[in-house]
Formats: C-alpha cells, sequence, structure tokens
C-alpha cells in the first residue's frame, strides 16, 4: 500500500493541477477523498456486529445433536471472519476520516503553533538530523587513520556534532509532543484519535478481530469468545415418555425460535453492510474517473508534471483506502449469505425433527387415551354386569366398591408407565412410593384388607349376631376400614350403644370373632335343677319333658327350619332335633337335671321366662328344687 499523502502536500497538488491546468476548481477534485462512514457510524456498525457475533452462545445452548454442532462450527468460523472484517473496514474508515480532517483544515504553514507550522518544522529537524547523523558517521571514518593533532580535532568535531544532534533531537521529542497535543485540541483530530481508540478497544474484547480463531469444542475458545458451552445432553439415549416427549418438542419449538431470531439479526447485518457498500462503490468509480482524466491530460511543462504525479500518488492511496473497505465488505456479505444458507439447513433439519416429535408426541397421547378409554369401558361393562346378574345389595355394593378399586388403580399404572422416563425410573419411584405409603398408613391397610376378609362366604353381613372379644352385638354397618355394632346386653336387647370397631380385628390373636351361621338365628340353652334324693326321678324326668316342649311347641316351625339349615353346613353327619332335653346326674345328696332346649335369638328373654315357670310348675308336686340356668 502507498504511504499517506499529507494533508498539506494534498492541498497544495491539488491546487497547482488547478492553476496549472485552468480545468475544475479545488472543489470538484476535494470531494473524492471523503469517508465511507462518520465516528459515530463506525462505532454503531461495529456494536451491531458484536452484538450479532454473540448470538453464537445461542445457538450453543441449542445445538444438540451431531448435525448442530457441524452447523455451529462452519457458523463459528464465518462470523469470526465477518468480525475481523468489520474491524478491518472501521480501521481503514479511520485512516479516511484522519485524512479528510487534516485535508478539511486551511493550509496556514506561517501561523505559529499550527499544526502545519509543527510539521513543518518536525521535517526540518528530520532532514537536519539525518544530515548530523550522516555527517557523524563520516568524520568518525576520518577518524580511524588519523593521527596526532588531526585526530584531536576530528575527536572534537564529532563531539560537537553529538551535541548538535542530541539538540535536534530534543527539539524534535518536543515538537512531537507539541504537534499531538494540537491534534488533541483539534475538533476533526481528536474526533479522529478517539475513534480509533474506540476501534481497538472493541476489538479487545473480541478474539476474532485480534485474528483469534477458537476451535469449536475447545472449553478455553469457548470461554474467550464469550460463549457459554452447550449443556451437557445425553444425545444418543432414547427416551419415550410423553413428559420427555413433550419436552422434546418445547425444545426444537424453541430452536426454530431461535435459529428465527438468529437469521433476522443476520439479515438486518446483511442490509446494512449492503448499504454500506454503495458509497465505497460510488467512489471507486470517481477515483477511477479521475485518474483516466489525468490520464488524458497532456503536457510538457514540469511543473504540470509534477503535480499530476502528486495527485496521481493521492489517488492511488485513496483508491488503496477505499478498496481496504469495499473488499472487506464484499467478502462480508458472501460470508453472511453462507451463514444465512447454513441457518437455512438448521432450520429445516430442526423443522423436520419438530414434526416428527410432534406426531411422535400425538400418538403416544392417542395410545394413552386408547388404553383409558379400554380400562373405563371395561369398567362401565363391569358395573352394568353387576347391576344385571346381583341382586343383593351388599354384594352389589363390594362388587361396585372392588371395581373402583381395579379401575383406577390399573389407570394410574398405565398414566405413570405412559409418563415415565425409563422402566427403571418408574419402578424405582413406585418402589419408594409403595414403601411410604405402606408405612405411614400401615393401619388404614391392614383394616382395607381386613375387610375383605369379613365379607367372604361366612363373613359378616347387616344384621348379624356377633360377638367380637367381650363385645356382643349386631352388625349395622361393615365399611371399608371399620365396622359398626349396635351392643346387645345379657337378654339380646339393645343397650342403646353403638361399637366401633377397625376391621383388622380380623388379624388379632386374642378374642376372635363370633357369628351365627348364615341362615340361623337361634341359641341352646340349658337350665339346670337340683332334685331330692328321695323323689320319683324317672317321673319328674318325664314331667320335665313335657313341660319344655308344650313351650317350644309355639316356635316349632321357625326352630325346624333353622335347625335343617344348620345341619347343612355341620360336618358331624348327623342332625341335631330342634327339641328339649332332659338329662339326670345322681350324686349321694341328690339328683340334678338339666334341661337343654333351643331357643330364637329375638325371643330369648321371653322363651327362658316361660320356660323357667313351666319346669318349676312341673316340679312342684315332686318335691322341692332349685333352678339354676346357663347356656349350653
Amino acid at each position: 500500500m502507498l504511504k499517506r499523502i499529507s494533508a498539506l502536500s494534498l492541498a497544495v497538488t491539488i491546487a497547482t493541477c488547478v492553476e496549472a491546468q485552468d480545468a475544475e476548481p479545488a472543489a470538484d477534485a476535494a470531494p473524492i477523498n471523503r469517508a465511507v462512514m462518520m465516528a459515530d457510524q463506525v462505532v454503531q456498525i461495529l456494536d451491531d456486529t458484536v452484538d450479532w457475533y454473540r448470538m453464537l452462545g445461542v445457538q450453543q445452548q441449542s445445538a444438540t445433536q451431531p448435525s448442530d454442532l457441524l452447523i455451529l462450527y462452519a457458523n463459528r468460523q464465518a462470523a469470526d471472519r465477518v468480525v475481523a472484517l468489520a474491524f478491518e473496514l472501521a480501521r481503514a474508515n479511520a485512516e479516511l476520516l484522519s485524512s479528510q480532517a487534516e485535508v478539511s483544515q486551511p493550509v496556514d504553514a506561517d501561523t505559529p503553533g499550527s499544526p502545519q507550522a509543527l510539521q513543518r518544522d518536525q521535517r526540518e529537524l528530520d532532514t537536519r538530523r539525518t544530515a548530523l547523523q550522516a555527517e557523524i558517521l563520516g568524520t568518525q571514518r576520518q577518524l580511524g587513520p588519523a593521527e596526532g593533532e588531526e585526530r584531536t580535532t576530528l575527536q572534537a568535531k564529532v563531539a560537537e556534532l553529538q551535541g548538535e544532534l542530541d539538540l535536534v533531537n530534543a527539539r524534535r521529542n518536543l515538537l512531537s509532543n507539541m504537534l499531538d497535543l494540537a491534534h488533541e485540541t483539534d475538533a476533526n483530530g481528536s474526533g479522529v484519535t478517539a475513534l480509533k481508540d474506540h476501534i481497538d478497544a472493541i476489538a479487545a474484547s473480541i478474539p476474532a478481530a485480534a485474528g483469534l480463531m477458537p476451535e469449536l469444542g475447545s472449553a478455553e475458545g469457548a470461554d474467550m469468545a464469550g460463549v457459554a458451552p452447550a449443556p451437557a445432553e445425553q444425545v444418543g439415549v432414547r427416551r419415550f415418555g410423553i413428559w420427555d416427549l413433550g419436552a422434546n418438542a418445547l425444545r426444537l419449538q424453541n430452536k426454530l425460535a431461535t435459529i428465527d431470531d438468529v437469521d433476522r439479526r443476520t439479515e438486518e447485518l446483511q442490509e446494512t453492510f449492503t448499504r454500506i457498500r454503495v458509497v465505497p462503490e460510488e467512489q471507486i468509480k470517481m477515483l477511477s474517473a479521475r485518474g483516466d482524466e489525468l490520464a488524458a491530460r497532456s503536457g510538457s511543462d514540469a511543473r504540470v508534471l509534477k503535480a499530476a504525479r502528486d495527485e496521481y500518488d493521492t489517488i492511488a492511496w485513496l483508491f488503496a483506502q477505499t478498496s481496504s473497505i469495499l473488499v472487506p465488505l464484499t467478502k462480508a456479505g458472501v460470508l453472511l449469505e453462507q451463514y444465512r444458507g447454513n441457518l437455512d439447513s438448521w432450520r429445516d433439519s430442526t423443522r423436520t425433527q419438530y414434526r416428527a416429535a410432534l406426531k411422535t408426541l400425538a400418538a403416544r397421547v392417542a395410545f394413552l387415551g386408547l388404553l383409558l378409554g379400554v380400562v373405563f369401558a371395561g369398567g362401565e361393562l363391569w358395573k352394568r354386569a353387576v347391576f344385571k346378574y346381583v341382586q343383593e345389595t351388599r354384594r352389589r355394593h363390594q362388587l361396585l366398591l372392588v371395581r373402583r378399586i381395579v379401575v383406577w388403580a390399573i389407570a394410574l399404572v398405565i398414566v405413570g408407565v405412559a409418563f415415565a422416563t425409563e422402566a427403571s425410573s418408574f419402578a424405582t419411584f413406585a418402589g419408594l412410593m409403595t414403601a411410604g405409603i405402606a408405612v405411614a398408613m400401615q393401619s388404614v391397610l391392614v383394616s382395607i384388607v381386613g375387610y375383605f376378609f369379613l365379607i367372604g362366604k361366612y363373613g359378616l353381613r347387616v344384621g348379624d349376631h356377633v360377638q367380637i372379644g367381650a363385645v356382643s352385638g349386631e352388625v349395622i354397618d361393615l365399611g371399608l376400614v371399620r365396622l359398626h355394632l349396635m351392643e346387645l346386653g345379657p337378654q339380646h336387647g339393645p343397650t342403646g350403644r353403638v361399637v366401633a370397631l377397625a376391621n383388622s380385628v380380623v388379624f388379632q390373636a386374642s378374642g376372635g370373632i363370633f357369628k351365627q351361621i348364615p341362615g340361623v338365628s337361634l341359641a341352646w340353652r340349658e337350665l339346670s335343677l337340683t332334685l331330692p334324693a328321695s323323689a320319683d326321678y324317672a317321673a319328674i324326668k318325664e314331667r320335665l319333658l313335657g313341660a319344655a316342649s308344650r313351650v317350644l311347641e309355639k316356635y316349632r316351625e321357625d326352630l325346624e327350619r333353622q335347625t335343617r339349615e344348620l345341619n347343612k353346613t355341620s360336618s358331624w353327619g348327623r342332625e341335631e332335633q330342634a327339641q328339649a332335653q332332659v338329662q339326670l346326674r345322681f350324686s349321694p345328696d341328690s339328683i340334678e337335671a338339666i334341661v337343654r332346649y333351643p331357643v330364637p335369638l329375638q325371643r330369648v328373654a321371653e322363651v327362658e321366662e316361660r320356660m323357667s315357670r313351666a319346669l318349676l310348675d312341673a316340679v312342684r308336686g315332686g318335691g322341692a328344687a332349685q333352678l339354676t340356668e346357663q347356656p349350653a
């Protein structure tokens, strides 16, 4: 690249060329030396480019498939080059802004302290320093062969020249500091300096602008680029739970939204670069036309030829600087187009995965609904069969309760398996949950199991007379967890109290449950009479048996029916007659007559009273007797 022409030389060249050729005024040539963007526009472009570059972090978080990582790698390479090109054109534009600031200043080299005067003095000091350095070298070469007084003279001359060179260097440093101060205090110069500092500061935060190319997958490169590593996911593990399928579909939907957002930002940046490229293209055309115009001119005047040569140098420098802006813009446009092509491929692949995920999720939900429909349809058929074929209200209630438990248990298992991530995790969760429920509801679960024991073939029914431990009563309610008894007194009459017992009583070792056989509601009772030893025991036995039979005659049919039911259930193989029996026991001092007879439980008090009175009347004529009553 050609070295930059100073502002003063550019102004003098253009003025000389115009004066010599009587062509267009200097104003026609000056506009070609204009920057593509102003300082604030350069900063804005860099900010937009850096923000777009940091979208790689969002892309990396969404990249979970191997194909996604390949696309991300290609986008990372393209994004690094785009950022580097953006800073390249920004620096080139800053150089043009600096040149434009110098050209725009009035050329007044006679004003003390002006940048032009300082530059002129600095050039003179540079020339003087070069001459002194050359003279010192020449004198030192002469000093080698010299001897005597000539050598002393040459050494004094070298010392004098070195002192003068030190003074020139000191003055040059002073002028350099003053020139920097003049540029800093100048409105145009300070803006360009601040722009360059700003560009350098932004470039320091982006490794791609400094030529660093972080490799994909390197944690250090990812951290340097400001991109967080992608979350670790087991991409190769296939999961089939509805919960995971739904989460996967939602993740793919978010990935599509991320790709669309990145593509929109890329399109905006691409349009910005395309809009900026118009100005350098026009400037290249103007510079080319200006060069062609200079080539078409002819002249032999040395002054004119020198002015043309200076202008050629200026045009060449401006052409190189403008090209350093146009070429990065063109390359960046191509890279951004490639970047968007990668995003399109990524979007198509993700959209295909998203549709497949939705189909799989819909199929799984439909299959779950079908299974639940079959379960509840079977439950409905069960319910209708119970109402059709089971007429007993209690049995119907029990079957419907079992139906409800079975149907909901199967439904919960199906839903749990459908939403579970893996069968092993579901089994572990179900095992822990079951163990916790078993420990927390141990008594309740035992009572529920006891309910099914109580409703068996010889189980309890509402209306049964039972004895549980020391409690005798009539069953008035049999629930899933506990049963209720209406307490009965010694004469089988209600006491007015209701006893609630847990169904787990069937598993208790002490006590036990005593109940009547279904269809049987009688008990055998005994009465003991003590007769004197001198009594006619045979006649008394006949009178006692006749009196007991007459008392039971009123209940004969009911007693015989219940006795038949009792004999059907019994495994003794003999029939027990529902009639009174009298047994005599002899002792040295007396004779004991034991009267055994059946009695309906509903009329225990009535029958026992009549039986006691009849037996006393029967033995009244046979001597004194002592009556003792006890159950059979």
